[in-house]
């Protein structure tokens, strides 16, 4: 997925943090209501101005900082 012209950031806009265009939908917002467990049919309907091919561009954005990050070591708890 091609998330270029789906992602976008304005400092005027939700503070800089990347959105979906044409909305105040974080890309932070997204994710995190996937990493709670909320399915896309759940999210689309939550958020009616999202579509599939939006949350697509999240995981895909994402995946693409993720990629140029350098690794952080975890403490494992327990």
């Amino acid at each position: 997925m091609d998330y270029y012209g789906k992602i976008t950031s304005d400092a005027n806009v939700m503070l800089g943090k990347p959105i979906i265009k044409g909305t105040r939908i974080t890309v932070e917002l997204v994710l995190k209501k996937l990493s709670e467990g909320m399915n896309l049919k759940e999210l689309l309907e939550c958020y009616p101005r999202l579509t599939q091919e939006d949350v697509l561009a999240v995981l895909s954005y994402a995946a693409d900082v993720i990629s140029k990050e350098q690794m952080i070591e975890v403490s494992h708890f327990g």
